[in-house]
């Protein structure tokens, strides 16, 4: 049965191979290198495409058939890789891996930017009242919450309680230091009001990334106490590891502070620069649309760069882990999926 499989996936692999401008496909791996940087970044620009959340029912299902073909060798004469990365980079932008099932559109990784821009800008507008950054903030940990519960790894079946202790952790860090900054500011002295306004727009970004800190802690502390599975050169699950899982959490939570830098410092200092322009002095009521889409740039370019830090799939040597890891196999390093 396993000649058989070869056999077809061979046959599938050489029926695709008609195209010069696309890498052989290879089902399930992704399209670019990952031991770069720049391979990682190509990568998870593909994965945050928003064009994959127009994708019609019919041209998912297509694509899942399609990728199924190439899988039992069946695929129809004529099929490029070109097609064949299309169909996975679709299936792979709106299905979960672990259960199959659509994920909710706001919660798609592709659906990040569109769906958190909005919030983005609702954080970062001026002269916020206490109300209105209580709720900014409630909102954005809200749609992060969702977003790491819509792609967490269901390999295993996780609580729902560990899911709402991440979700309350993250909201009350994020409000208690965005108020708790806020409120400081305003009891400055010292600075003018035109500082005061501008240093104003810097409180989200300690806030958010604390609460990006918290929520990873607490949603993933499971695995802290559990481990994670590291695996061999040739995908062989070799154990479980708690040293693996820390380096997994602390390389994610470094992301999810990065991540914020960009979208919620840059803006601030070029809207002060824009706003002194003639046309906005001129104009008041373009400052929101402008805002916005400099919100969307620096939000666009960040998540990218952010997620790309990191491989995917991180390699660790095994005289780095507990010492029954490294006698299981003869393997120098092992892998983990780090998460995102």
């Amino acid at each position: 049965m396993a000649d058989t499989a070869t056999t077809a996936s061979a046959a599938a692999a050489s029926a695709a191979n008609t195209s010069t401008d696309a890498p052989p496909f290879q089902l399930g791996k992704p399209r670019f290198q990952q031991t770069s940087f720049y391979g990682r970044f190509r990568h998870f620009l593909d994965i945050i495409d928003p064009r994959t959340l127009f994708v019609t029912e019919r041209r998912l299902r297509e694509a899942v058939q399609l990728l199924e073909d190439y899988k039992h060798g069946t695929l129809r004469p004529g099929v490029t890789n070109e097609q064949l990365w299309s169909a996975q980079k679709i299936k792979q932008a709106i299905l979960h891996p672990d259960t199959n099932e659509k994920i909710f559109m706001p919660f798609r990784m592709s659906g990040y930017i569109p769906f958190g821009t909005p919030i983005v800008v609702g954080l970062l507008l001026p002269n916020q009242t206490l109300a209105s950054t209580v709720f900014w903030q409630w909102l954005n940990q809200s749609h992060n919450a969702c977003v790491n519960y819509a792609n967490r790894n269901a390999t295993k079946p996780s609580p729902a309680s560990k899911f709402i202790q991440g979700y309350l952790g993250a909201v009350i860090s994020a409000v208690s230091i965005a108020v708790g900054l806020n409120v400081l500011v305003q009891k400055a002295n010292k600075f003018t009001p035109a500082t005061r306004l501008l240093v104003q727009r810097f409180v989200p970004f300690p806030a958010v990334a604390s609460a990006n800190i918290c929520n990873v802690v607490l949603m993933r502390y499971g695995e802290l106490e559990e481990g994670i599975d590291v695996l061999d050169g040739d995908g062989n699950l070799v154990g479980s590891s708690k040293i693996a899982a820390r380096h997994a959490l602390l390389e994610t939570a470094l992301t999810r502070v990065v991540l914020p830098m960009p979208i919620l410092v840059l803006p601030p200092i070029v809207m002060s620069m824009l706003e002194k322009t003639a046309l906005l002095q001129a104009r008041p009521r373009l400052l929101l649309p402008v805002q916005s889409l400099v919100c969307l740039a620096a939000f666009g370019l960040a998540l990218p760069l952010a997620i790309s830090l990191f491989p995917q799939m991180s390699e660790i040597e095994t005289s780095q882990l507990e010492p029954e890891i490294a006698q299981a196999t003869s393997s120098r390093t092992v892998v983990y999926n780090k998460g995102l």
